[in-house]
């Protein structure tokens, strides 16, 4: 039997829903970026293109699929989609590759990394790092292009299932830079151990019992390949002070933005080079249904406690009777208030 893609509609909510405003017809597909994004509005009439939200799928399912069944479904108690409520923004959603998966027996699926379990997505972490590298490549270009276009501020990014973990470690390899804001629904955070002993200054390493071929090794293979193990020669990137008598301490979301730089073979740059702005200031949504069976609620809370402890503002909501989808309309009810309030974007009536 084939596997099913995450983002199954079966967990959806089964009463009546508020009538429906349409969403603006479809752009043509972008000429690049992972494969040709399927890209809605800004809506007809809207004089001016103001803001830019980017939304992964979850494994299995592509960008017009779950597109097109966000905008379509996903309406607050309004009864407006979020394409109504933002009508000067362009929604972009890109479709993975695909890769084979070996938590579904190598089949080949649309899927944004490889992933061995999705009860335990430690186990056999490395194997992720290739598609994270890829994947992060991709939609950096695209985020990068629509803030160009926006600024910064006015891009909004995330994503649901392993789309909203991808979409985790791209927003922690932008440090200092950060987006307007990021919304997660149903996922987890990839490598949340490493980036959690990282956070807190300790060595990054493979625990024990985490299902992979070398446990207890660390992740870069020896200390000489971690950015993090201390040096005595007096020659790393950190800034001095006092007349070069000391350094200037990593903050956590420094070290955590040049982890991820590192194992997604970026450059992982000087603390403060790029001006004191930190993605920490972009603000964080993250959903997840109580009885969500695919990506278990703790994923959610342990993503939530280690972008909390790098220095996020995360603003977390538990929906106790969904399951692995987004709760309508009191999920978007609160993505709404969240663009509205931690954002500071502006809301149609």
């Amino acid at each position: 039997m084939d596997p099913q893609p995450l983002t199954s509609t079966t967990d959806g909510p089964g009463e009546s829903q508020p009538p429906i405003q349409t969403p603006s017809k479809p752009s043509a597909p972008l000429k690049s970026g992972p494969g040709n994004p399927f890209v809605v509005g800004p809506a007809a009439g809207t004089s001016k293109h103001t803001h830019t939200v980017i939304l992964l799928h979850g494994l299995g399912s592509n960008g017009v699929k779950f597109g097109e069944e966000l905008l379509a479904t996903g309406v607050a108690s309004s009864g407006r989609s979020l394409a109504s409520l933002l009508p000067g923004a362009k929604f972009i959603f890109p479709t993975a590759k695909r890769r084979r998966s070996s938590a579904f027996g190598r089949s080949m699926l649309t899927q944004w990394f490889d992933v061995a379990s999705l009860d335990d997505p430690l186990k056999r972490k490395d194997k992720q790092l290739k598609g994270l590298a890829e994947s992060h490549a991709e939609i950096s270009e695209l985020v990068e292009r629509e803030a160009a276009l926006v600024g910064r501020e006015n891009v909004l990014l995330g994503g649901i299932s392993m789309g909203c973990a991808m979409g985790l470690i791209a927003l922690l390899a932008a440090t200092p830079r950060g987006v307007g804001g990021f919304m997660g629904m149903s996922g987890w955070l990839p490598l949340r151990d490493d980036l959690e002993d990282v956070a807190r200054a300790a060595t990054p390493t493979r625990k024990e019992g985490d299902g992979g071929d070398d446990d207890g090794d660390n992740v870069f293979g020896s200390d000489d390949e971690n950015p993090f193990q201390h040096n005595d020669d007096g020659d790393d990137d950190g800034e001095h002070k006092d007349g070069g008598r000391g350094r200037r301490e990593k903050t956590p979301s420094e070290r955590v933005g040049s982890f991820v730089r590192e194992i997604l073979s970026l450059d992982t740059g000087r603390p403060g080079q790029e001006g004191p702005t930190s993605a920490t200031s972009t603000p964080v949504f993250l959903g997840h249904g109580g009885a969500d069976e695919k990506i278990k609620p703790r994923l959610g809370e342990e993503a939530r406690g280690v972008l909390e402890a790098v220095g996020f503002d995360v603003t977390w909501k538990r929906y106790e009777d969904l399951g692995h989808w987004y709760k309508i309309p009191d999920e978007i009810d609160d993505i709404a208030e969240f663009i509205r309030s931690k954002m500071g974007w502006e809301l149609a009536g």
